[in-house]
């Protein structure tokens, strides 16, 4: 089947625009628009594309979030182009299949299709749970991935509990073949949090930061997410002040500011391919707020999009400057890279040539100035150590 058979098209009556307010480098006049009077377009003209998703029934208390797509196009399309020019194209929503699993395989054959013509897909509204389908697309390609959730909890269910929001880790992690390399938390609040979850994911070596921790230093979120191929933002990791559009909002959270900091962040990362908004609910929205701030979160991810630098560090040496670490009592030397284009920072693992071919996505760990100072005072900074483990 073809990616448009799983697709239904956008109805433009849904989306009127003020005749009084009409500027032409709003996003709804520069993006492309699948409609029934517009034929599926040629997928090679476009950087990203937008998918809807309308299923919403494996939401943990949160029915409603299939309605989430075109409450958030209502505010995306009014906002205004940033001083670069735009190749999105909005290819309407994935058909609701007659049962879960079918809503999975088309999300998964989009996602699958998209990214094999180098299209980034950009995933907005139904659960979480669609993260899993998400992953599956890697699956069909046969890539190994990263994984990031901006979330409060691990998700991670139980092992005999069915597929849904608040169990799509575990179905991830159990599927065979894998092809999980890491998982990484933003944001989890430690009162939702079993301990004995928090002790799974230290065992599996995957990472999960805090939320008052990150916050006090948002900027170390960039090598979070630079390392990222796909990424899966829960509205609800956003404080119900900013976010009331969430059947589990939280007093707790991230502010809205910080939320589009971290999408910004996220499309710069020459890595990511995929990136997920789940769980924004109009029903328990008010004016709109929370569709309104989920369309600048969008926004801001479009504008790091299109300011990516390009460098990550496997495209010649002499564009980075290099740094040798060694360690007290620890055999291997650290070395780190710091693009002189960007100043960003990278970590090398030490791998036999023969594997790096496998893991050419992976040995090179997006890091941080602060990790290269704490290598410089004889300590092996926690990010190295978690991935040298997997590899070793």
């Amino acid at each position: 089947m073809e990616i448009v058979d799983f697709l239904d098209p956008i109805n433009p009556q849904e989306f009127p625009f003020p005749t009084e307010s009409v500027v032409q480098s709003q996003l709804g006049n520069v993006i492309f628009i699948y409609t029934e009077a517009n034929r599926f377009p040629n997928l090679a003209s476009f950087d990203i594309a937008i998918v809807g998703v309308k299923d919403d029934r494996k939401a943990f208390d949160n029915e409603g979030c299939g309605h989430a797509p075109d409450a958030i196009r209502k505010f995306l399309y009014q906002l205004m182009q940033g001083p670069y020019s735009v190749k999105i194209v909005d290819l309407g929503n994935i058909k609701t299949g007659f049962t879960h699993k079918d809503t999975c395989f088309a999300l998964s054959s989009v996602v699958a299709g998209l990214i094999a013509n180098s299209v980034l897909p950009v995933i907005i509204g139904g659960g979480q749970d669609m993260t899993f389908a998400n992953y599956q697309a890697y699956h069909s390609l046969g890539q190994i991935i990263n994984i990031v959730a901006i979330d409060p909890m691990f998700d991670l269910g139980s092992s005999e509990q069915e597929l849904n929001s608040r169990s799509y880790l575990s179905s991830i992690i159990l599927h065979q073949p894998n092809f999980l390399f890491n998982y990484t938390n933003i944001g989890y609040q430690t009162y939702f949090i079993d301990q004995d979850a928090l002790k799974l994911m230290q065992n599996l070596f995957f990472d999960a930061y805090r939320l008052g921790i990150v916050r006090e230093n948002l900027s170390e979120v960039e090598p979070m997410v630079r390392n990222a191929d796909m990424i899966s933002f829960d509205i609800s990791a956003i404080r119900h002040s900013d976010a009331p559009g969430n059947g589990n909002a939280s007093p707790h959270g991230f502010y809205g500011e910080e939320a589009c900091q971290i999408t910004r962040y996220a499309g710069m990362s020459d890595k990511l391919t995929s990136i997920g908004f789940y769980e924004m609910n109009p029903k328990f929205d008010q004016s709109g707020q929370t569709a309104h701030l989920v369309a600048q979160m969008i926004w801001y991810f479009i504008d790091g999009f299109y300011n990516r630098a390009q460098d990550f560090p496997l495209t010649g040496e002499e564009n980075y400057v290099k740094y040798r670490v060694s360690i007290h009592d620890h055999k291997e030397e650290i070395v780190f890279y710091k693009s002189k284009k960007t100043d960003r920072w990278w970590m090398e693992i030490p791998l036999p040539v023969e594997q790096r071919a496998k893991y050419e996505r992976h040995y090179l760990i997006p890091c941080s100035y602060k990790d290269y100072q704490t290598a410089s005072d004889n300590d092996i900074p926690d990010r190295w150590w978690m991935v040298y483990q997997k590899l070793m």
